[in-house]
């Protein structure tokens, strides 16, 4: 599939504009110059044809951004993989140097580079968007990304520029494994580790990434979406709005994934956030793979790892059917395994089972340990069925469903998992009239 990447210096509107071409608030929209520091895809279409998007950090030099260096990195690599770049301009600031600095990169490419003014919000502001034809690359469009006045003829010029399509792709029905936990566990590192190349922006500070990062991943016979996203720490006073608004996105991406990668810091433990993420997975029925990182840090014995999988299963009840993997991302020791758990887990949650073979199964299990008897009443489980829902879910039918207390389905849910895989998966059980 094509991509255009949309590069400028920081705060000309670079996220407004990629929000506005791909329809949808994927990227955080802020006054705060940097805000954007990743690299984010987006698909969108035109006239039937679609292409992909990236947004970019603020190209910048000599600032006090620590970032600044990283994110002039992600901008070139974006140049790189792109098949047309736009550049973008803000007419009521004017040419600035690093707007010619910009120029001068891009005129050294080959790849076909479109001037885009933005901000051009009256008729008045079109005269003064003539003094950019000094930056060497053609007529500047002149639109407004707020209003999306002149994206329609953007987007005309952007189909000319781009190269013609063999085929077109379908949309390929794909697992998000999404990587999740606190800041600075280790989440960019090992979307980075995994991928092979430095995808996202890593440093030792908290809270770095900001956006939920997509990539699509197809090595070793696997072939997903993999999403690394904010870190979500407990909300406090002191939260500004760009973490605020980072972690609503985390929270839409496990909305929206298949498969968790919870991450916790070996150094730390499992800390009263870890369980609060964890919940949030449970709550909205996805797929769990917890990643222990830093494992390398820790001082072992010869049980160091049996009494942590011990205390996890413990601390994670009663949802505790759930592949833990100690990791090193920095030694990349067993993070091949978690995406093969993940997987595995997908393919779980995704499980059928007959109910010949279900009722083969519980009702001579029943029968030997039936639910016990409540107000002198007798209850008899007749049948049993799994539901036709994207998730595992189970209906008992019963004579008397009221009267079933919650050990008695923590007992059926229990011999379920002893006797299907389906570790890492919620399951729901419900009780109905016969």
């Amino acid at each position: 599939m094509s991509l255009v990447a949309i590069v400028g210096r920081p705060n000309v509107g670079k996220s407004t504009l990629f929000n506005r071409l791909v329809g949808q608030r994927k990227a955080i929209v802020d006054s705060t110059a940097g805000t954007t520091r990743d690299r984010h895809y987006g698909k969108t279409d035109w006239n039937g044809r679609e292409f992909s998007i990236i947004d970019t950090g603020g190209y910048a030099v000599n600032t006090d951004d620590i970032f600044e260096e990283e994110i002039r990195r992600q901008v070139m690599l974006a140049i790189e993989e792109a098949d047309v770049i736009l550049f973008l301009v803000e007419v009521a600031t004017g040419i600035t140097d690093l707007d010619e600095m910009m120029a001068s990169v891009l005129r050294r490419t080959n790849k076909p580079v479109i001037l885009v003014c933005n901000k051009v919000d009256n008729y008045d502001l079109i005269y003064s968007s003539h003094e950019f034809y000094a930056l060497g690359l053609g007529e500047p469009f002149c639109i407004s990304s707020m209003s999306g006045s002149g994206t329609g003829d953007l987007m005309d010029e952007i189909l000319a520029k781009l190269p013609g399509e063999i085929h077109s792709e379908e949309e390929e029905d794909l697992p998000h494994i999404t990587i999740v936990g606190r800041p600075n566990v280790g989440k960019s590192s090992m979307t980075n580790a995994l991928l092979g190349q430095e995808r996202n922006i890593v440093t030792d500070i908290a809270g770095t990434t900001r956006d939920s990062i997509h990539t699509r991943y197809n090595k070793f016979g696997m072939d997903f979406y993999l999403v690394d996203t904010a870190g979500m720490r407990k909300k406090g006073k002191e939260m500004e709005d760009l973490e605020f608004y980072s972690v609503m996105r985390s929270i839409r991406a496990i909305e929206e994934s298949d498969v968790c990668i919870l991450m916790l810091d070996a150094q730390q433990g499992l800390e009263s956030q870890d369980l609060n993420i964890h919940n949030l997975i449970v709550k909205n029925r996805k797929g769990c793979v917890i990643v222990v990182n830093k494992w390398d840090l820790i001082e072992k014995e010869s049980n160091t790892m049996k009494e942590w999988r011990e205390f996890l299963e413990k601390k994670l009840a009663p949802f505790s059917d759930i592949p833990i993997i100690f990791t090193s991302v920095i030694n990349k020791q067993r993070i091949l395994e978690v995406l093969q758990t993940a997987i595995r887990v997908h393919q779980s949650r995704k499980r059928r089972i007959s109910t010949s073979e279900l009722n083969d199964f519980f009702l001579p299990l029943i029968e030997n340990y039936p639910p016990p008897a409540t107000k002198g009443k007798y209850i008899k489980i007749k049948y049993v069925t799994q539901l036709p829902t994207p998730t595992p879910q189970f209906a008992f039918f019963v004579n008397l469903p009221q009267y079933i207390r919650e050990p008695y389905r923590r007992f059926l849910e229990n011999k379920l998992r002893e006797e299907w895989d389906f570790s890492g998966v919620p399951i729901q059980i419900y009780f109905r009239q016969k």
